[in-house]
């Protein structure tokens, strides 16, 4: 890249930057929401929003000059068609994410650190931040899930979702508040479904917003001591597996918990294991910072394998190998982020 492009590159990401500072005040503050109601100038939208209008009104310049709004003759609009990326209960909504990596700014300094002195920033580090702005890192999988589960990760399976029609005994590991649980036990009423989580607290909150399925529970536990009896004939894993401090020990965990004619259903990154396999991929940068300031240093802060997300596709067939499964098919899924693993006995 030549120095002058460069430049520009820089001014862009340092661009990108600020925006996703101002598009998450924007959230807080309502400004979205109030702007989404239909054009306005920025004294009507400041009177919408219940803001001063000398704020609003930078604020906005911010956001036309950005290319997230627009601005004809005094009025700001904000196109639906881009809005449907930051508002709403659907799997277009940006939201949670840029909320979420938001809150990574806070525990830098904490990384910074670990750099130095080793070890890495504990779960428990995020929480204060991701509450501050907010965030909660399971609200862009709950959409997700909504709208892609059954016919677009499980019916990515030939015969899966029969099999789940018919009734099957489904462990979901990783659960977190038990969103992809909560789809699949009202899409199959007659398979039972079982969410294990290591955090308490999530499972708490997993257990009560989900007390009316009848055909799901939810419990506290390592997925490094899975057992089960009788065995499952499906267990889930969804960007749960590069998370764990002893990946290779759940893996043969799973294995060995599941019926001979078991699934094992992992959804996890799509990237290479090899860095320069990644070059040019819109998403790997992104993928790449995340991994840093969340997967890979709370693994260290565990003594773990820190495997992080961008472990890739090589590595993860070569540790389901290395954990007896012998039949690993890679498919496609709904997201271009991320692919599925379906592993057999």
């Amino acid at each position: 890249m030549e120095e002058k492009d460069f430049a520009a590159h820089l001014t862009a990401t340092m661009t990108g930057s600020a925006l996703t500072m101002l598009i998450g005040l924007g959230h807080r503050t309502g400004l979205l929401e109030a702007a989404a109601r239909g054009p306005a100038t920025s004294a009507g939208l400041a009177e919408r929003a219940g803001l001063q209008e000398r704020y609003v009104r930078e604020w906005l310049g911010a956001m036309v000059t950005g290319g997230i709004f627009t601005c004809n003759a005094g009025e700001y609009t904000f196109p639906p068609g881009h809005a449907k990326f930051l508002l709403g209960d659907t799997a277009s909504n940006l939201m949670p994410s840029l909320l979420t990596l938001s809150a990574f700014t806070g525990i830098l300094p904490d990384l910074e650190r670990s750099f130095a002195e080793g070890g890495g920033v504990p779960r428990s580090a995020y929480g204060p931040y991701l509450e501050t702005l907010g965030a909660k890192t399971g609200d862009s999988w709950k959409h997700i899930y909504r709208e892609h589960l059954v016919d677009g990760f499980f019916g990515a399976v030939p015969g899966l979702t029969e099999k789940l029609t018919e009734g099957a005994r489904v462990l979901d590991l990783g659960c977190g508040t038990g969103n992809a649980i909560a789809v699949a036990a009202r899409a199959f009423p007659a398979s039972r479904f079982t969410g294990v989580d290591i955090n308490p607290g999530v499972v708490a909150q997993a257990e009560a917003t989900n007390a009316e399925l009848p055909n799901a529970e939810f419990a506290v536990g390592d997925a490094a001591e899975l057992t089960a009896d009788p065995p499952y004939d499906l267990i889930t894993a969804f960007d749960a597996i590069h998370d764990q401090d002893r990946p290779d020990v759940v893996l043969r965990r799973i294995r060995g918990a599941l019926a001979p004619d078991g699934l094992f259903f992992m959804v996890d990154t799509n990237f290479s294991s090899h860095v320069e396999k990644n070059v040019g991929n819109p998403l790997a940068a992104l993928c790449y910072s995340i991994s840093l300031m969340y997967c890979t240093t709370t693994s260290l802060a565990e003594g773990g394998a820190a495997l992080g997300a961008m472990w890739g596709t090589e590595k993860a067939s070569e540790m389901l190998a290395d954990a007896g499964f012998r039949h690993v098919d890679v498919l496609g899924s709904p997201r271009p982020q991320n692919c599925i693993y379906v592993c057999r006995r």
